[in-house]
């Protein structure tokens, strides 16, 4: 979580700065993470925006209102908590502004580490800033623009992609400006006789699903699984195949799967902010044995340096490494 920046969002509010909003107040937030505490006197109701599953099910277990993508317009205060990603953080200051009243008040916090000056710096070089605070190791800043030219120059620099005139993306997303090195090894080293009912887990943007769906000619099913909202409805534009696919946007380390397969597919995340987390991957094994069928086979590439094969004994009946490069390890797996 973003403890720190989400500390940094409301510290202007807390240190009168910026004066606590209207209890009536319509108040957007963009990227929220939970955890947060809001000051004392913000009485204001939040709308909260948030497309990673784990962290949307977090704000509505906190009792939020919280969707996955914004509804609505016309808000009297957006606030956006910036992340890593140079262009994600762009198009959310750009859905901001084109969200928020004329002169309404845009309210925008990140880490120095994720270069959050930066940010700054660019979006006062397009719509004037009202005043900046540094505070938890990050920095706010603000403004209230009466136009939507900033945002239209933030969307222009910020174009979707298609990576390998193909796959259609975003900033933001996992391997969003091309195929994922992992991935590309994963998909070699499929077998050419998949069928039945087969799932992508931690489908990304649909780059396995779509080369599944191209190799297999025995597919009766081919469900995607993915966390990342945005990521997901990129990939129902993405995989196209002979049976209908179905997505389901899911936290496979908390929310059971119903459907059973005959072969399951995977690159799952190592990854948790900056940190190498190796459990995230021993979370979705566990999550593919349950949901293998009998006989049913696992395809997974990780890190090598990343140590899946305990949890791959324990749970499967049988598992081998089949393929390894630079980086990568690719394993075939039986339930």
């Amino acid at each position: 979580m973003a403890a720190e920046p989400l500390k940094t969002l409301f510290y202007p509010f807390e240190a009168e700065a910026l004066p606590l909003p209207r209890q009536d107040a319509r108040v957007l937030f963009l990227g929220a993470e939970p955890g947060f505490r809001l000051p004392g006197g913000f009485d204001a109701a939040l709308h909260c925006v948030q497309g990673f599953r784990p962290h949307f099910r977090a704000l509505q277990a906190s009792g939020h209102a919280v969707m996955p993508r914004v509804e609505g317009s016309g808000f009297d205060i957006t606030l956006v908590l910036a992340g890593r990603h140079r262009g994600q953080n762009e198009l959310r200051i750009a859905e901001a502004i084109e969200r928020v009243a004329p002169g309404g008040l845009i309210v925008v916090a990140g880490g120095k580490e994720d270069g959050i000056d930066s940010l700054r710096k660019r979006i006062d070089a397009l719509a004037p800033l009202g005043g900046r605070l540094p505070k938890h190791h990050g920095l706010a800043f603000w403004l209230r623009p009466t136009t939507s030219d900033a945002a239209a120059a933030l969307r222009a620099a910020n174009p979707g992609l298609v990576v390998e005139g193909r796959f259609r993306t975003a900033p933001g997303m996992f391997s969003f400006d091309r195929i994922d090195a992992g991935s590309k090894l994963l998909v070699a080293n499929l077998p050419g006789d998949l069928k039945g009912n087969v799932a992508d887990f931690c489908a990304g943007w649909g780059y396995l699903a779509a080369e599944v769906a191209e190799r297999s000619s025995g597919l009766t099913g081919l469900d995607l699984y993915e966390a990342d909202f945005e990521a997901l409805e990129a990939a129902k534009a993405n995989v196209r195949a002979a049976v209908e696919p179905r997505f389901f946007w899911t936290d496979l380390l908390t929310e059971a799967v119903e459907r059973r397969y005959d072969a399951i597919v995977m690159n799952p995340p190592f990854h948790s902010g900056r940190a190498t987390e190796p459990e995230i991957g021993v979370g979705m094994i566990r999550t593919a044995s349950k949901a293998l069928k009998p006989g049913g086979r696992l395809f997974m590439v990780a890190n090598r340096q990343l140590p899946y094969e305990q949890v791959l004994s324990a749970v499967l009946a049988s598992h081998a490494e089949i393929a390894r490069d630079g980086m990568f390890k690719v394993f075939s797996a039986r339930r």
